[in-house]
Parts: C-alpha cells; sequence; structure tokens
C-alpha cells in the first residue's frame, strides 16, 4: 500500500458493524460463537421527582432530569422479554433535549430494588429509593446528543428493572422522555457475541470507525489495557503521536509498542510526536510503521474512509503559512470530494493541561482546515482527554463554521493534570486511559470516549458535517 499524490488509499472494508440503537463492543471469538442477538426495549415508565416541589408528579413531563438546585432525581423502568441466552451488553440510552445548553455532569445512575412506582403517582415524598448497585456516571452532556450508561451487571435477562439517577450538580441535565416517542430512552440488551472481522476483511454493512488514541507505550500497563479495547473493535486505529517512550527508538518500539498497539499495526494510520522525533529523524518511527505513515522526513498524508476525508499531519516539522506541509495540506483539501473532513496530530492548540500549554504554532493548520470546512481535529500531547465545543482558529465559540476538537492522550502514559481551563472546553478526564472511537455516518459522526476495564468516565455525542 503506497502513497500515491500525498493520499493514502484505504478500502472501507475496516468498517465495523453498529445496529441503529447501539453502541457495543464486539468481543473477539471464534467462528463458533452464537451470533449477537440485539433487541431494543423502551420504557413502560419515566418521571422525575422535585424537591422544592414535593408533592407535585411529573410523570406526563417531555423530560426527566437530574439536579442539584433544586433537587431532582429521575426513574425509568423497563420491562424486558423475549431474551433468550447469556446477556452479555445492556446499554442505557439516553437523549439530553434540545434547546438546552447541556451541563457538565449528566447524572449518577443506580438500580432501584422498588419496581412497582408509579408513572402518574409518584412525587418526592413517596419517591423510591435509590438503593441498588451503582452503575456509573455521565460526564458533560450537550443539546441533542445520546449518552449511554453501561447496566450489564443489573439487567442480566428477562425480568422488570428501575433505574434511577440522582446529581451533586447544579447545572441540571434533562433528557426525553417516552412521551417524545422516537427519542425516547433506550434499554438495548445483547445475547451472544459476534466473531470481530479481520482488519482486511470487509463487513457486511455498516458505517467505518476511527479509533485510537496518543501518548501510548512505555514500560507502564496504560498500553496493555487501552491495546485489549482495540481488540475488541474493529475499525481503523489512529495516533495522536508519542507512540513510544521515551526516545522514540527501535527498540522501544518493538519492546513496548509491538506487544500491545503494535498487534493493530496492519490497520493503524499514525502520526508522530515529540517523543517519536526524540530519536533524530524519528527513524525508530518511520522505519517501524513504514510508508503508511507517509514519507519519511514529512510524516504528512491523507485517505479516505467512506464520505470522510482523513488527515494526519506532523506538528514536529514546519507548519507556518507558506511552508511545505501547510501548501500540502491546502492542496489536499482542494482536491478532496469528501463532504466530511477529520484530521489528527501531536500538539493541540486547544488545551487545559497543566503540563503543556497550547501550541499556537499549529494554528495555520487549524486555519487551513477551518478555511475548507473541516469538521473534526483530534490532538494528544498532554496525557488526559478533553472535548472542546466547536471552536474558530482564534479560539472563539463558532456553532456555524467551527471545528469540534478533542485532546486524546490518554493511549496509556502516565496521567497529567488540568490547569486553567480554557475557553469552550466542555469535558475532562485525567484518570482513565481508553480510545476515542468516531463512527463516521454519511454527513455526521458520533463520538465515544471507551475506558479501560473497571473505568466508568465516559463522554459521547454526534455532530453533523458543515
Amino acid at each position: 500500500m503506497g502513497i500515491r499524490k500525498g493520499r493514502l488509499a484505504l478500502t472501507a472494508g475496516t468498517a465495523f458493524v453498529l445496529t441503529a440503537a447501539t453502541v457495543a463492543t464486539v468481543l473477539t471469538v471464534s467462528a463458533q460463537t452464537a451470533a449477537a442477538a440485539t433487541t431494543t426495549f423502551t420504557p413502560v415508565a419515566d418521571t422525575y421527582v422535585q424537591a422544592d416541589t414535593a408533592s407535585t408528579n411529573y410523570g406526563t413531563s417531555v423530560q426527566i432530569t437530574v439536579d442539584s438546585s433544586p433537587q431532582r432525581q429521575m426513574f425509568l423502568r423497563f420491562t424486558v422479554s423475549g431474551v433468550s441466552g447469556t446477556v452479555t451488553s445492556a446499554k442505557l440510552r439516553l437523549r439530553h433535549i434540545s434547546g438546552n445548553d447541556g451541563s457538565a455532569a449528566g447524572g449518577t445512575f443506580r438500580a432501584v430494588s422498588n419496581t412497582s412506582w408509579s408513572e402518574t403517582g409518584t412525587t418526592w415524598n413517596n419517591k423510591p429509593a435509590l438503593d441498588g448497585v451503582s452503575l456509573g456516571s455521565l460526564g458533560s452532556v450537550v443539546a441533542n446528543g445520546w449518552y449511554e450508561v453501561d447496566v450489564t451487571s443489573y439487567v442480566t435477562g428477562n425480568g422488570t428493572f428501575s433505574i434511577g439517577a440522582s446529581s451533586t450538580n447544579s447545572d441540571g441535565a434533562y433528557y426525553d422522555t417516552r412521551e417524545t416517542g422516537a427519542d425516547s430512552p433506550q434499554l438495548v440488551v445483547t445475547t451472544g457475541t459476534t466473531p470481530s472481522p479481520s482488519p482486511s476483511t470487509p463487513p457486511p454493512s455498516g458505517d467505518p470507525v476511527l479509533v485510537g488514541a496518543g501518548d501510548i507505550a512505555d514500560s507502564g500497563s496504560g498500553d496493555t489495557a487501552t491495546a485489549a479495547l482495540l481488540d475488541g473493535i474493529s475499525g481503523t486505529v489512529f495516533t495522536t503521536g508519542d507512540n513510544v517512550y521515551t526516545n522514540g527508538t527501535a527498540s522501544e518500539f518493538s519492546s513496548y509498542y509491538n506487544p500491545t498497539w503494535g498487534r493493530h499495526k496492519a490497520r493503524t494510520r499514525p502520526a508522530p510526536g515529540n517523543h517519536d522525533y526524540n530519536t533524530s529523524g524519528a527513524t525508530g518511527y518511520y522505519n517501524y510503521f513504514g510508508s503508511v505513515a507517509g514519507p519519511s522526513g514529512q510524516g504528512y498524508y491523507s485517505y479516505d474512509l467512506g464520505n470522510w476525508h482523513v488527515v494526519s499531519l506532523n506538528s514536529n516539522i514546519s507548519m507556518s503559512a507558506g511552508s511545505a506541509q501547510e501548501t500540502w495540506l491546502r492542496n489536499d483539501l482542494a482536491a478532496s470530494g469528501k463532504p466530511c473532513t477529520i484530521a489528527y496530530w501531536h500538539h493541540p492548540l486547544f488545551t487545559s493541561g497543566a503540563n503543556h500549554a497550547p501550541s499556537t504554532s499549529t494554528r495555520p493548520l487549524y486555519q487551513a482546515l477551518y478555511d475548507y470546512n473541516a469538521d473534526v481535529v483530534v490532538w494528544g500531547h498532554n496525557h488526559q482527554y478533553e472535548r472542546f465545543a466547536p471552536t474558530n482558529p482564534s479560539g472563539g465559540a463558532d456553532s456555524s463554521r467551527g471545528i469540534r476538537s478533542f485532546v486524546a492522550g490518554m493511549g496509556g502514559a502516565g496521567f497529567y493534570g488540568f490547569g486553567t481551563i480554557q475557553p469552550n472546553s466542555q469535558a475532562r478526564n485525567s484518570d482513565t486511559w481508553g480510545v476515542l472511537k468516531f463512527t463516521l455516518h454519511a454527513n455526521s459522526y458520533d463520538w465515544q470516549f471507551v475506558p479501560q476495564a473497571g473505568k466508568t468516565y465516559n463522554d459521547s455525542g454526534t455532530g453533523t458535517c458543515h
């Protein structure tokens, strides 16, 4: 697979098959394992209660909400029937309402032992207790975004299940109810598992997936945890630099990267970081990845996935306006016939990280992408996760043409803390390794932070192409 005219050809055969109502991890199993069956249930009841209107029932409302000022809790009940076999996944899916600017905290969810509460009779005075097992929490939520809570530990088969949620944040989160119809909450139950297609085998259908992170492999265990996530997610793997520590040597790639993320090397489309360049000319990086990393010494290239144009850039060489890389980028974007564009490189233009300040030298690349109506940019460098609202090159919020950006430096290296929170920062985490997964639809995309095993932090949502 070679570079032609600055573009790397990639087939759509690396897509990940998703059902319309679920974003589920596919487990790698033998071909003899029974195929997965997924059923989506809507609530038979949902409501919320409010402390300062303690005798009021809100069962017919078109929203359910969690808040701490005033105190509000929400409840949902599902009846699961017709499910056979072992439940391998159960996901509660909620859509944050339109017309609200979202919340920094989407709520903390628990099982509820009382399954007989009345939708039209429950008030704050007689509400059921949030007394069951903890099911996790949602981080930042935004208008029109779909969000998931993993409830597999609770929903294990047929039966009636109640789930409640609360919040200690005074910025309330509001979700659509079953009264809204198509945007009703969902309980997506999967039984059995499906073999993961190999990276070279086209799946029968589905939109492409792009998944990855940066700041990955060292002598610790973080890259082992994130590589295990990639084992269960088909699609194209991206990296946002600092693939191996500390100096990007051939020996470090062999000892640290290759045993973990290296098993996905055939489907990886990397970007280099400053630690990769600690070896002169980043020869360890270019020799390890070969031609898929772009021409040695340049390291920028592009490829297409479905309706998306994907650009990998190099923030370790000149990025100034008129430089070879910036000129190539503008020509590449002008030649693309795809309606949607995503780009990634190492040093972030926007970041709240305490260890590394924003890299303003990258602004000409961001400006070129903005000029050509790109949709998403992903970075690394700071060892944490952060999501920014659509932003213009000067850092101002821009809901019409702005690019949504992510710092995805949670690939396995030791965590960094946050300093001053920058404008338009919408979600942050600095204690969970994970990967960032994009499902690339024809004219839109979904993003999902997939956390390491045993952790519950998540962030997900949807966006449309410009």
